[in-house]
């Protein structure tokens, strides 16, 4: 590593192959020229929700090696009280120790052991950001050390097909590299037989097509949440509905730019999103909110069968469908 190894490193993140790789390539740098075999000990969790024993592996010097490595599994999975022999050991960490925890869920990570990791250690977030950007970033860096070139036509193909699902990411990379050689220039006819199902996409991307009036391109990711994502019809409703409902709220607000547009919605950090929904809710004027907000409470109660008997995803498809064509007609 070029800096020191820390005491005690938390990787968290939702994609349990995205969480693993970041899991291998901390490991590997901690060790560094040094033996696995030696330095390494792993922890699953216990049945009994002790975790005794990783307090003890930490707070043990090293034998025949410079340092240990310890890396504890799924630690979101133990309350406050069962970490507290590990939180007792944080307060003084062991110089020649460094520790792993993983976690996959973040709702039930315990606090105590989050501040006690900030305390001592460092952070790593192992999931692709939410944003464009930040996805852009993490993609790239992914890429810089991969063991293939994209051509940028490939590379746009890959972003596309693979949307949320980027777990799948390194394991197509070396599927590329296996088979066309370490280093080797990949283009889209290259990768297209690789590719396999299309992933999910994110929630923006249902909602960039509708308010663009792009009708084939909303119902196509309308698809693919419900198929790749596995995302339950109520819970695009929800997407959908919270999409609207801040054009409802600017809508004969007066606000005069996407900086006033953040504060009436609350939103700090970016204006961008606010931006967005001050655009679409120009171009919708009164009557095209009023209109989408119907759409949506006519769906919510075709979804529960209240007032048609169609399959879930036809409502879901006539919903978007409707929704893409609520803008001015220069926009279909």
């Amino acid at each position: 590593m070029t800096t020191a190894p820390l005491a005690v490193y938390l990787v968290r993140g939702d994609d349990p192959a995205l969480r693993s790789e970041a899991v291998r390539t901390l490991v590997h740098e901690l060790v560094g020229e040094g033996d696995a075999s030696m330095v390494v000990e792993e922890h699953q969790p216990s049945d009994d929700g002790d975790t005794s024993a990783i307090a003890d592996a930490a707070q043990t010097p090293p034998f025949l090696t410079d340092r240990r490595v310890v890396v504890a599994r799924d630690v979101s999975g133990y309350s406050s009280e069962a970490l507290q022999p590990v939180l007792t050991y944080l307060e003084d960490p062991l110089p020649t120790t460094s520790l792993v925890l993983v976690a996959g869920d973040k709702g039930r990570l315990s606090t105590k052991l989050l501040n006690a990791v900030k305390k001592a250690g460092h952070i790593i977030e192992s999931g692709v950001p939410a944003n464009k950007k930040g996805r852009d970033v993490w993609l790239a860096e992914q890429l810089r050390g991969a063991p293939v070139r994209l051509e940028p036509g490939a590379l746009k193909l890959l972003d596309g097909h693979l949307g949320e699902d980027l777990g799948r990411l390194n394991n197509l990379l070396e599927s590329l590299a296996a088979a066309y050689g370490q280093g080797a220039r990949v283009s889209v006819g290259d990768v297209q037989p690789f590719l396999g199902e299309a992933g999910s996409v994110p929630p923006w991307d249902l909602t960039d097509a509708i308010d663009s009036g792009d009708t084939n391109a909303a119902v196509g990711a309308l698809h693919r949440m419900l198929a790749a994502g596995d995302r339950h019809p109520l819970a695009l409703m929800s997407t959908l509905h919270g999409h609207y409902a801040r054009m409802l709220r600017l809508d004969g607000a007066g606000v005069r730019d996407e900086a006033e547009a953040a504060q009436l919605l609350g939103m700090k950090g970016s204006t961008f999103p606010a931006k967005k929904a001050l655009n679409q809710t120009r171009r919708l004027g009164h009557d095209g909110v009023a209109e989408a907000v119907r759409l949506l409470a006519e769906a919510d109660l075709d979804l529960r069968k209240f007032t048609k008997d169609w399959p879930e995803q036809l409502v879901m498809e006539v919903l978007v469908a409707r929704l893409s064509r609520l803008g001015p007609r220069s926009r279909r």
